[in-house]
């Protein structure tokens, strides 16, 4: 059995500010530290079921927030950027499920830390005329792969938006949004027990793998209309107004270029992740 484990920080036990999640931040040593034990648990979880072959790859920021040393021997670590599928980088086919941990709700919603991919410069995304952040594009990437999500770790919010997109989808919330930088915390032990428990009883049972989708549309509304002027510059990209544009494809493609309109726009705008 082959398993891959995305993980993000903004869900992760603990964790409601951004000093717990950027690089620099007073307290983001400790969140490295939690992230970690929410990690292992979830591959703990994954070798119960009897997982042979277990890729984590660190999807958060900078992608170099998961210490090797920290990280369950059973896995294997992607670290790192720039990657082709970003936040999905080494999921193939031959996978048997994805387990997200640390997920957050998308842009607009009172999650804990929640935002879509690049803080606030990014104001909505659409797939198929679907509000849409990162938990929906990942199960909608992995799906046109054929593999299933199985977990999904994060806040509350971020597991009423992973059901809303896959209802099959397990879900474990390890702290419940009061606003966007306060929550109620569940214990970490039993947070992690949760995690651990999930992962081995979904990963045990037999999964129904994904059927490959049909080409989708991507929309994106930036902050900044010189960021959608500039994106017109690819080919396939079109403007629906003067801050909004639009591709169409065939997922996992269309998640891959999606990667290229951030680094566009990463070039182009020095803008907090979370103000």
């Amino acid at each position: 059995m082959r398993i891959y484990i995305s993980v993000d920080m903004e869900g992760i036990t603990g964790l409601v500010d951004t000093d717990d999640v950027q690089p620099g931040g007073r307290d983001y040593e400790r969140g490295r530290q939690m992230m970690a034990e929410d990690v292992n648990a979830a591959v703990r979880g994954a070798v119960t079921a009897g997982a042979t072959h277990i890729t984590v790859n660190d999807a958060h920021g900078p992608m170099r927030n998961l210490l090797p040393e920290a990280l369950h021997p059973a896995a294997r670590l992607i670290r790192g950027k720039p990657k082709n599928m970003g936040m999905l980088d080494g999921l193939a086919a031959d996978h048997d499920a994805v387990i997200c941990v640390g997920y957050h709700s998308r842009a607009g919603t009172l999650g804990v830390l929640s935002h879509s991919f690049m803080g606030h410069e990014i104001e909505d995304m659409w797939l198929d005329g679907r509000p849409v952040g990162e938990i929906g594009l990942a199960q909608a990437t992995a799906g046109a792969l054929g593999v299933p999500v199985a977990v999904l770790t994060g806040d509350d919010r971020a597991c009423e938006e992973m059901t809303e997109w896959d209802a099959s989808v397990t879900t474990v919330a390890v702290k419940y949004a009061r606003d966007r930088f306060a929550a109620e915390l569940r214990p970490a032990d039993e947070a992690r027990t949760a995690i651990e428990k999930a992962v081995a009883s979904v990963c045990a049972a037999p999964r129904v793998p994904s059927t490959a989708s049909e080409p989708a549309t991507l929309t994106v509304r930036w902050q900044s209309a010189s960021v959608a002027s500039a994106l017109q510059g690819i080919p396939g990209v079109t403007a629906t107004d003067f801050r909004t544009v639009q591709a169409q494809g065939a997922l996992p493609s269309l998640y891959r270029q999606f990667g290229v309109w951030m680094r566009v726009a990463a070039s182009m705008t020095n803008q907090p992740p979370y103000c």
